[in-house]
């Protein structure tokens, strides 16, 4: 049985290659729903990240509040038990309990009790009788001494939330005399909390360890008080440790969340600091389903070229197959293709030229027939194209692809992506070329775009950390050989984490993008770098800058962010941001030496700055193993 082998394996070049394009597809799927898996899961981890410092933050903002509460009765208490519960020593102990309530806004009451749970001293009190209250029975049953925050109750006086923090005081034989107690109003920390951007339906929640709300930060009426312990937080065994991140669907309102609990170390307290998972994701998700669209987009474009290119692949292999019977038949697919076909012979002279070649230089094939292959090339990219052809007239390869640059009829200059690939005569000599050449020009310029974007700050604009280090070791390696100098400036933004804290992080990244362009207005010659170094670190490289230069550039970029006048209210005593510099200029001399010297001289000078209380410049002395152009 006779096998035409040509035509078998004409048959498995547009399979292949139609397995090939969908295996590109499902890839780039692939590829992308796994980078949104993983973006969802860096989004949650920020946010997890973000709550656990809110309620580290707040529970330090609890514990305070309730030592205050507790030194506030514990003098009391000492008073009392040592002088007793005579006129004159509760005339002493009301005076002391309105002063210390006039002195803390946080205090809502200071009240003493007796043993039968009548009150017989206070800052200020006409309420019950206690002694069926929680923390009165508590303490006459409990001979312990330490502070006990009760169940929150309404007051009667004024019909509010209010929380206990209260101590037994003993007569001289031991027994019960009565209790001490300070109350601070639910709507206090409530307040506090309503302070912290955490999303439309985020919560901050104050819980005892026994499950009873005590202050939450979006309360209607019906929060304080509630008891919850029948929730995860306080039946699931693995939320019992003293911190940790949980995802639930709150029993209160029924939203999913997430949160992360803080539980004191010195009181019976939780913090619970939630934030709607919706809210959390809803950023990601809409990027993450323009992203997919676009994705699903270039699928669909790559599927349909994939479909041309199998359609052209068939074209191709019988215009091959073809060329091997025939010239003519040659002419007639190379006529059909979409890419300019030519043949070249051993003298560079163009002996054919298909007519694409008017879409694809501008110039009718009548043209170019006759002429040299190599007029049109891009002088810098002539000598890779000569050395191509050469090898291939040579017979050292049959087939070669080579991008280069070429002048087109219209156009100043596009770049093309010709395959070359020889022809030999009957005899198996090599007596030809053929040049498959397409224009490649919109894919270059989206390389070069993508090159771009790779070595920029998203965020700020200016140059990022890795394009700092590529300049840093080029501009080291051409001060070294022209024994130039060479100055680094490393910029800090004073206070960032606190400004980041008081006004959002929108606000902190539009104050990096502000002094940002302040690097960028100062980096006034070509060389000059402006880049970000990280966080809210910059850097800025100057080329053939002495010390006194780079030392005028410093001060400039300090007057320049004072003239902004960007708020920081916790910057003082300034009242606006302000960054601390670390500068440093060598001239590189020792072959050993590298541009990490500079750079930890500048930001030896930096921390030297930051010692000195921020908002300055200082000058390194001394780079170690570099000859330093000194500031003196």
């Amino acid at each position: 049985m006779y096998i035409d082998t040509h035509k078998v394996g004409l048959a498995r070049v547009p399979v292949r290659a139609a397995a090939f394009v969908a295996l590109v597809c499902i890839a780039i799927l692939g590829t992308s729903g796994w980078r949104e898996l993983t973006a969802r899961s860096l989004k949650l981890k920020a946010a997890e990240v973000e709550m656990a410092n809110l309620a580290r933050s707040l529970t330090q903002h609890a514990e305070d509040s309730f030592d205050l509460l507790d030194a506030s009765i514990l003098g009391t208490t000492n008073q009392l038990e040592a002088d007793g519960v005579g006129a004159a020593t509760l005339a002493k102990v009301g005076i002391t309990l309105a002063e210390s309530k006039a002195a803390f806004r946080r205090i809502y009451n200071i009240v003493v009790f007796d043993e039968s749970g009548r009150w017989i001293a206070a800052a200020a009190w006409s309420g019950p009788n206690v002694s069926e209250y929680e923390f009165f029975l508590h303490h006459k049953q409990s001979a312990e001494r330490v502070a006990f925050i009760g169940t929150p109750f309404i007051s009667k006086t004024r019909d509010v939330w209010i929380v206990t923090v209260s101590r037994r005081f003993n007569h001289s034989d031991g027994s019960f005399a009565g209790v001490v107690v300070a109350t601070v109003d639910a709507q206090y920390f409530s307040e506090f909390y309503r302070r912290f951007e955490i999303g439309i339906n985020g919560a901050i929640s104050l819980l005892s360890t026994n499950g009873i709300i005590l202050a939450r930060s979006s309360d209607d009426g019906t929060y304080v008080g509630r008891d919850v312990k029948n929730g995860p937080l306080f039946q699931d065994p693995a939320l019992q440790s003293q911190r940790g991140v949980y995802y639930f669907t709150s029993p209160l309102d029924g939203i999913k969340r997430l949160s992360f609990y803080q539980r004191s170390d010195r009181f019976p307290v939780v913090i619970l600091a939630t934030v709607a998972l919706d809210e959390v994701l809803m950023p990601w998700r809409t990027a993450a389903a323009a992203r997919m669209l676009l994705v699903l987009g270039l699928v669909m474009l790559i599927a349909t070229i994939g479909y041309y290119l199998v359609r052209q692949l068939l074209r191709g292999e019988r215009m091959a197959a073809s060329l091997v019977v025939e010239e003519a038949n040659f002419r007639t697919l190379a006529e059909g293709s979409s890419d300019m076909v030519t043949r070249i012979g051993l003298n560079e002279r163009v002996y054919y030229a298909s007519p694409s070649s008017i879409r694809i230089l501008g110039w009718p094939p009548e043209h170019l027939v006759g002429a040299s292959a190599m007029v049109g090339v891009d002088r810098e990219d002539l000598p890779r194209v000569e050395e191509a052809v050469a090898a291939l007239k040579k017979g050292e390869v049959e087939e070669a692809r080579i991008t280069y640059r070429a002048r087109h009829r219209q156009k100043s200059e596009i770049w093309v992506e010709s395959t070359l690939r020889v022809t030999r005569s009957v005899s198996g000599e090599v007596d030809g070329v053929v040049a498959i050449t397409r224009d490649v020009t919109q894919q270059k310029n989206l390389e070069e775009k993508l090159e771009t974007l790779a070595t920029i700050d998203g965020l700020t604009g200016v140059a990022n950390r890795r394009r700092f280090d590529e300049r840093l070791l080029e501009e080291w390696g051409r001060a070294k050989r022209e024994s130039s100098s060479l100055a680094l400036l490393i910029i800090d933004v004073d206070n960032f984490k606190m400004f980041n804290d008081a006004y959002g992080h929108p606000a902190g990244d539009e104050c990096l993008r502000a002094v940002a362009g302040i690097l960028l207005a100062e980096a006034k010659r070509a060389s000059d770098l402006a880049a970000r170094y990280g966080g809210e670190e910059f850097a800025m490289l100057l080329p053939n800058t002495d010390a006194a230069g780079c030392e005028r550039i410093g001060k400039r970029i300090c007057l320049a962010l004072r003239e902004a006048g960007i708020p920081h209210a916790l910057s003082q005593p300034s009242g606006v941001l302000t960054v601390s510099l670390g500068g440093a200029v060598c001239r590189p001399a020792s072959d050993k030496s590298s541009g990490q010297a500079l750079v930890m001289a500048a930001d030896r000078a930096l921390y030297a700055a930051k010692d000195g209380g921020r908002n300055r410049l200082v000058m390194a002395p001394v780079v170690a193993l570099l000859p330093v152009i000194s500031a003196a």
